[in-house]
């Protein structure tokens, strides 16, 4: 099982009450990884609301992930 470095800003750091997580998963996408923090969680924000990075770039969803990969969930954000 790849092992992800995950990273949760705004909202998403708020659920699961931690803000960076090393997480052991069998999926092999990053919608599928949110689906299962999802179930893990319960995030409230579907995938729709809030972007997702893959080692430091913003990835479409149905990005591949691996070993050693980096995901951050990037939840809109407001303030001046």
């Amino acid at each position: 099982m790849p092992r992800i470095e995950l990273a949760y800003f705004a909202q998403p750091g708020e659920q699961p009450g931690r803000r960076v997580e090393t997480r052991a998963t069998s999926v092999s996408t990053a919608a599928a990884l949110h689906e299962e923090l999802c179930a893990a969680y319960g995030f409230a924000l579907p995938a729709g609301q809030i972007r997702v990075a893959v080692n430091a770039a913003f990835r479409p969803w149905n990005r591949r992930l691996k070993e050693g990969d980096h995901a951050v969930f990037i939840a809109p954000v407001s303030g001046g």
